[in-house]
């Protein structure tokens, strides 16, 4: 998803996690996270204060991730799934809720993130919210005509070889389908159908499929529009002024990624401590400047001194944009074939 994927601290292969899974975990928390999603000191300062050792180990996508946990081969005891796949899971009957009283810290998440999280954990019983964003177009100002507000063109002739499309289904699908009109949550075999033959029909003026490449491509220079999550579009300007982000006219998503807690964990209360330190301001503070998603820890944004970023509506989007944008929700494992059908169709262009 829209995270990068460079292995480069506390990282434990499944291999080691199976071994170790067998020894003595009671002083142990396993966490499976996004590449590059946390900040690499809050780690350490997670094991000084509570004296659990953390097992680090990272997934590239929610569909990589999932069949890991369904399988249960490796206890882990914190997950950080995508809106979506946190109803599958709940729905699969893979997940523990969790016990409050154990994450006094969730006072500090805002009640408009929580409200957010119940259309796919109805009453907040399972999961926790971590980050949050929105997906929409990154262009080079020097290299498109005028501004952009529209997903028009992401399939526009005019910057065949030059536009970076984003390697996953349910995102390109929500584009096409919010383009054309219609729910990016659609079930309607005949409004996926016309999605993806507007995506059959984009395929050859695509450079590339890519997730997190795309801020690399696009800070170097190397496309002129691309589509990007909110958090690496922040980033991308840091490097890159004449980059611009926007969400389009027509719709988009709003993500939301929590920390649950599977059933196969051996150590839920060494979980819930977990959760409960990524609650605290302080290190939702640490853990937003370091991977620059947006943070729905209240407390944690009060404590932002930048004030440019404080106000950026990239990180922090006003009701406008917020308007536009929607949740994806879990469409059941007949839609999951269907959609997974069709984009290998558009993949293989056919």
């Amino acid at each position: 998803m829209k995270k990068i994927i460079k292995l480069i601290f506390i990282v434990s292969f499944t291999t080691v996690l199976l071994v170790a899974c067998k020894k003595d975990t009671s002083n142990k928390v396993y966490v499976y996270n996004w590449g590059e999603y946390i900040d690499e000191e809050v780690i350490s300062m997670f094991e000084n204060e509570t004296g659990i050792k953390v097992v680090y180990d990272e997934f590239e996508t929610n569909e990589e991730m999932y069949p890991k946990i369904k399988a249960g081969a490796v206890s882990f005891d914190v997950v950080c799934p995508s809106d979506y796949m946190i109803q599958k899971m709940i729905d699969n009957d893979l997940l523990y809720e969790i016990n409050f009283d154990n994450i006094p810290n969730i006072k500090y998440i805002g009640q408009t993130y929580l409200d957010g999280s119940s259309d796919f954990d109805p009453g907040n019983k399972y999961s926790v919210p971590y980050c949050w964003g929105t997906l929409g177009i990154l262009y080079n100002k020097t290299m498109v005509d005028g501004p952009v507000d529209s997903w028009d063109i992401i399939f526009d002739e005019k910057y065949s070889g030059d536009i970076l499309m984003i390697d996953s289904v349910r995102d390109a699908f929500g584009i096409a389908l919010e383009y054309l009109g219609y729910s990016l949550n659609s079930t309607d075999d005949a409004e996926l159908e016309q999605a993806k033959l507007l995506l059959q029909e984009q395929y050859p003026l695509v450079q590339a499929y890519v997730v997190d490449q795309v801020r690399d491509k696009m800070i170097g220079k190397d496309a002129a529009v691309g589509v990007i999550y909110s958090g690496e579009a922040i980033y991308t300007q840091r490097e890159n002024t004449d980059l611009e982000y926007i969400v389009p006219k027509e719709g988009s998503n709003l993500w939301i990624d929590g920390w649950v807690i599977p059933k196969s964990s051996k150590n839920k209360k060494n979980a819930e401590a977990f959760i409960n330190f990524m609650c605290k301001p302080e290190i939702a503070l640490m853990n937003f400047e370091y991977i620059t998603y947006s943070t729905p820890n209240i407390g944690a944004i009060e404590l932002i001194e930048d004030e440019e970023i404080k106000n950026s509506e990239i990180a922090f989007p006003n009701d406008d944009i917020l308007g536009r944008c929607r949740t994806f929700k879990y469409l059941g494992e007949d839609m999951e074939y269907l959609y997974n059908e069709k984009w290998n169709q558009i993949k293989s262009n056919q």
